[in-house]
């Protein structure tokens, strides 16, 4: 009996497995993963973020800024698409998510997938907040309220600047 458990346990191993390999070969896929861990990292230092990112990114993405409200011209786009990291590129937010919250920054009630982004308590400034970061490369995306739309009661604050927009035919 013991034998068997084990048994079954390699080969779901194995399975899961597989199935990280055929998607690292066939590039990003639907977001559905076992362990809820992003489908991949991207890591890079310090100083390479800086020559990739614009010095505005730099500083909202590493370093945990925040860019003036009413300043990206994201808060007000109203094509259909997707929001991507700006750092890793990865699918984040989906244009079907996004609202008008009044409140200067590109806002969504929820992420293409849970797992792909991360919760992070914030105290800073006196506060208490919960930040959102990227999964796949650690950038700060900005922070996520509870006083958003249905379906999910979450407004997702984001920085325009964190993000990239990809529009869909």
């Amino acid at each position: 009996m013991h034998r068997q458990l084990i048994s079954k346990r390699l080969a779901v191993l194995l399975l899961i497995g597989f199935v990280g390999l055929l998607a690292s070969a066939f590039g990003p896929v639907a977001y559905s993963v076992y362990d809820g861990k992003p489908p991949r990292r991207y890591e890079k230092t310090e100083a390479e973020w800086q020559k990739v990112l614009t010095p505005a990114q730099f500083a909202v993405m590493r370093k945990r800024g925040t860019e003036r409200a009413f300043t990206s011209a994201l808060a007000s786009n109203h094509a259909h698409g997707v929001y991507r990291c700006a750092g890793c590129h990865e699918p984040l937010f989906s244009s079907d998510t996004k609202f008008e919250s009044g409140t200067g920054w590109p806002s969504f009630y929820k992420p293409i997938s849970k797992s792909i982004v991360k919760d992070v308590s914030d105290t800073s400034y006196g506060m208490v907040r919960t930040e959102v970061q990227c999964a796949v490369c650690d950038a700060h995306l900005g922070h996520v309220f509870d006083d958003g739309p249905a379906p999910t009661g979450l407004r997702y604050c984001i920085n325009g600047v964190a993000l990239e927009f990809v529009r869909k035919p």
